[in-house]
């Protein structure tokens, strides 16, 4: 019996019995998924153009009423963990009150947020709608990491970067009148990734430095109390094409133009392992997750997402044994990946005053529950 190979948006797929029979073919190194890879310097090109485009999108998002808000300080600080050596930005937003915390000795709990963009594009600023609700509901501080992009900065740099930002703020955390035993990780699409391998990074990073003939100051008593995960990529073992094939409305995901300069920025050089945790935290060790990940995670997913199914499979594992954490799973019903960032200048995207509010609730809870 013959047929003709179906398409998603342009890609051949692979024909099986079902969907989901495991007959797909799985990539197991990035050559395998960028094949050919762009060059370096076409990859750089398209990404300085697709920034100037986010500007203006980003531009008409924050026009919405009501406006969100701007950064109140921010701080550069050096990147320690990664083999790029340099520099990236902490956006810091803080609650009412929060000048008068030295006066006082009033410590916050405080979110730290990462942005999305497949790693290649956005900034630290993109979530201030998210990071209103944070203070005005957790009254807590609000970090969000610029951590440094894709091609420029090839994985696993914003995971290095994103477990710097955490040692660097309990470190520092009297200083910044931050409570460091009620911290949080949160983010969207590739920053939902990274708020949760960014814990991983964290947990080998702190083994590192429980070696007797590390030198390295101790690091302060501390405690991340939750991830809050919006549309993340939680699996680069499973291939674009499938992903899309598998979503219930492939024609809403997003354009291979656009996950192609993602993936061959990110995922580089080529010999790099599909399944390493801190790019693919589905394929984690359930040792690895059960030690790394806090007991509390909040995992939002879209509908319409080609990342939706991966995001749901990793919430129910988070959730079952042996690990056994406590997981709110959310599906956010007839809405695409990165729906909340709506470019509309009128008014903010659908469901995202409430969806934000019952995240933000949660985190307050868990930051206000007794060990």
């Amino acid at each position: 019996m013959t047929g003709t190979i179906p398409t998603v948006e342009g890609i051949p797929v692979p024909l099986t019995t079902h969907k989901d029979d495991g007959s797909w073919v799985r990539p197991e190194t990035a050559n395998d998924a960028i094949n050919p890879a762009p060059s370096r310097w076409y990859l750089k090109a398209q990404a300085s153009a697709l920034r100037s485009g986010l500007y203006l999108g980003m531009t008409l998002h924050y026009m919405a009423s009501p406006r969100p808000p701007n950064p109140n300080f921010t701080l550069t600080i050096p990147s320690l963990l990664s083999k790029h050596k340099g520099t990236f930005t902490l956006q810091f937003y803080t609650p009412k009150g929060y000048e008068d915390a030295a006066k006082h000795g009033k410590r916050y709990p405080a979110v730290v947020n990462f942005h999305g963009g497949g790693f290649t594009i956005g900034n630290g600023t993109d979530d201030a709608r998210f990071a209103r609700y944070v203070l005005e509901t957790c009254d807590a501080v609000f970090v969000s990491v610029d951590y440094r992009l894709a091609p420029e900065y090839p994985f696993p740099t914003a995971v290095d970067d994103a477990a710097d930002a955490l040692f660097y703020l309990i470190r520092q955390s009297a200083d910044l009148h931050i409570d460091p035993m009620k911290l949080a990780t949160s983010g969207f699409s590739a920053g939902g990734n990274i708020a949760i391998t960014a814990t991983l990074r964290f947990n080998e990073h702190l083994k590192e430095l429980a070696d007797p003939d590390n030198k390295a100051p101790p690091v302060p008593d501390h405690k991340i109390r939750a991830i809050a995960t919006w549309y993340p990529v939680t699996d680069y073992s499973i291939s674009r094409a499938e992903k899309r094939a598998t979503c219930v409305k492939p024609e809403s995901t997003l354009p291979p133009g656009m996950t192609n300069l993602f993936d061959g920025s990110y995922l580089y050089p080529g010999d790099i392992k599909m399944a390493h945790p801190w790019l693919s935290p589905a394929r984690a060790s359930d040792d690895e997750l059960k030690e790394a990940i806090p007991q509390n995670v909040l995992v939002y997913t879209c509908e319409w997402d080609m990342l939706q199914k991966e995001g749901e499979a990793f919430a129910k594992r988070l959730a079952a044994e042996p690990l056994n954490k406590t997981v709110h799973h959310r599906m956010i019903p007839g809405v695409a990946h990165g729906w909340d960032k709506s470019p509309d200048p009128l008014k903010p995207a659908i469901h995202t005053q409430e969806v934000y509010t019952d995240c933000c609730r949660k985190l307050l809870a868990i930051f206000n529950a007794v060990d």
